[in-house]
């Protein structure tokens, strides 16, 4: 390591971010499947806003959450990848530190903003299946405006200690960062200081976003299942659980790689390095590719609206 990365800095000019680790010979080979999958997380979730704006039968809350997910998958994983693959195919290592801090405050706000759009369409399949008859006047347009804002506002606001506390952090070691993008934690690995306030900060952040999204998922839930069992018929029950298949996909989708991710990074220490960074670049692209493909498979409207476009290409 050159002499210049050892130096003294509070505050380096910039970082070097090494990719994988430990597989530099296969970054070529390994951009592939992540190149693969960023073009399918374009195209759906493009065509999901697509369909739903040129639809207006698709105008209603379900759809209008469904679009901020679309939105938000977008963002999170253009935040990342991009980099990730100047890196594979062009070698183009270095970041700014301002650039990195915003990059480490956009992942984490995005992935709170995505936990909450599951939230809402949780309490809109509530309120879809619990209270049908009310669903349009409790779920209005300004009501689902006022969702999302708040939403945003929540995640927004849990990020900003994220970079806030690593800028306070001198860097007096190496500004080389053993990944392929700012990650909070490899960041501030990196100070010459007690990061003991920001370690315990992520882990109170991920447990009460994940801790509070996950209790009132399992409320909604928990409701909506005993309004289900009441249902005379067992067709009935079917067809009616049946409304609930993609959000339960887009659930497991996000929660499991989420969780299974920041696990790995804060306790498996005896893990290689470079297999707990392939997991989190699988985790940055699993929600957003799965996501429009579950809703564009499961959803009649989309995929009806999918069929029309494609025989109307054909004609």
């Amino acid at each position: 390591m050159s002499n210049s990365n050892r130096t003294n800095f509070t505050n380096p000019s910039t970082f070097i971010l090494l990719g994988i680790p430990g597989l530099e010979a296969a970054h070529l080979w390994i951009s592939i499947p992540f190149c693969a999958m960023y073009t399918i997380d374009l195209l759906g979730n493009f065509t999901i806003l697509f369909i739903v704006k040129r639809e207006p039968s698709l105008h209603g809350p379900m759809f209008y959450f469904l679009c901020m997910l679309a939105i938000t998958d977008l963002v999170i994983s253009t935040s990342t990848v991009p980099k990730m693959l100047s890196i594979f195919w062009f070698n183009s290592r270095e970041i700014s530190f301002s650039a990195c801090l915003t990059q480490m405050y956009f992942v984490h706000c995005l992935s709170g903003i995505e936990s909450g759009i599951i939230v809402a369409m949780a309490f809109d399949r509530y309120v879809a299946i619990c209270d049908p008859l009310r669903h349009s006047t409790i779920l209005t347009n300004p009501i689902v405006a006022k969702i999302g804002l708040a939403v945003v506002l929540r995640s927004g606001i849990l990020a900003l200690p994220y970079p806030f506390l690593a800028r306070r952090w001198p860097y007096c070691r190496t500004n080389i960062i053993p990944h392929f993008y700012c990650e909070h934690i490899a960041v501030v690995n990196l100070a010459c200081a007690d990061i003991r306030i920001s370690s315990y900060y992520g882990l109170f952040d991920l447990l009460t976003v994940i801790g509070m999204d996950a209790f009132f998922i399992a409320v909604s839930y928990t409701q909506i299942l005993r309004a289900i069992f009441r249902l005379p018929t067992k067709d009935a029950r079917l067809k009616t659980f049946g409304t609930c298949i993609s959000h339960v996909c887009a659930i497991l989708a996000l929660y499991i790689p989420d969780l299974f991710s920041s696990l790995m990074l804060r306790f498996g220490h005896n893990v290689p390095l470079h297999f707990l960074l392939l997991i989190t670049g699988v985790y940055h692209l699993i929600p957003p590719v799965l996501h429009p493909i579950i809703y564009g498979v499961r959803t009649k409207q989309i995929r009806d609206r999918l069929l029309q476009l494609f025989a109307y290409k054909k004609t």
